[in-house]
């Protein structure tokens, strides 16, 4: 039984439908980013590398020809045993012009040489190929002290199209009032995290929990602001 919810609880980290305004406390960033994989995905096809790819909890999103997950080497990503791969922070150990398509998912941020990280995805990507992007724009300090910055939508395009790929879509996420909500709920969350499970377990599926639904309410009455936003999406491609 203790299994089985665990396995629910972890489903609903990534993928949060209606039990997840309940129990997860990043309900408005995690749903728009699941949307965002479902509609972006078909567009990457081929073999496809996954660029810090943590647990891989997109991968059944992906139906590619080969699917290779790459991460930095450290003791938590040999313990967890997911990546293919594991580099040092520098060079990919990838030849060039050897994936169809990169994903990079909420991983941007915390690279301290932005220029460099990017020139190895345009290397390992063929010609045409096409790059999945994901990056926060308002969000806490989070993986400390690993978090380097945050990107407007003029400072990323510029940054990309610098290290040689084209901007085919760009999408923002959360550019709605339930930022404000989403934003609440982390500072409840942050605030909470040197209490017991029992308190922080009580305060998740009470007060988090009514201000998600709050949150849900105010997307729909109140209107957008596209300035300001939780998450970018890109789709870029390298040119033939």
């Amino acid at each position: 039984m203790m299994q089985k919810l665990k396995a629910i609880y972890q489903h609903q980290m990534f993928f949060p439908d209606w039990r997840g305004i309940f129990i997860n406390c990043f309900y408005f960033a995690r749903s728009g980013l699941r949307d965002s994989m479902v509609e972006f995905a078909p567009k990457l096809s081929g073999k496809l590398l996954d660029v810090g790819c943590g647990t891989k909890p997109y991968r059944a999103l992906f139906v590619v020809d080969a699917y290779i997950g790459l991460d930095i080497d450290s003791e938590n990503t040999r313990n967890r045993g997911v990546a293919d791969l594991l580099y040092q922070g520098g060079a990919f150990p990838i030849a060039n012009a050897s994936f169809d398509s990169v994903l990079c998912n909420q991983v941007l941020e915390h690279v301290f040489n932005p220029d460099i990280f990017l020139s190895e995805i345009v290397r390992v990507l063929k010609p045409g190929g096409r790059l999945l992007l994901t990056v926060p724009f308002v969000w806490d300090e989070h993986e400390q002290p690993y978090d380097y910055a945050r990107y407007s939508s003029f400072g990323l395009r510029a940054l990309l199209e610098k290290s040689g790929l084209t901007v085919v879509q760009h999408k923002k996420l959360g550019a709605d009032a339930s930022i404000l909500f989403q934003l609440a709920n982390t500072y409840l969350y942050k605030i909470t995290q040197s209490r017991s499970n029992i308190f922080r377990i009580l305060i998740t599926i009470s007060v988090m929990a009514f201000v998600n639904f709050i949150g849900l309410l105010a997307r729909y009455l109140l209107p957008k602001n596209h300035d300001l936003f939780l998450d970018h999406v890109i789709l870029a491609e390298k040119p033939s």
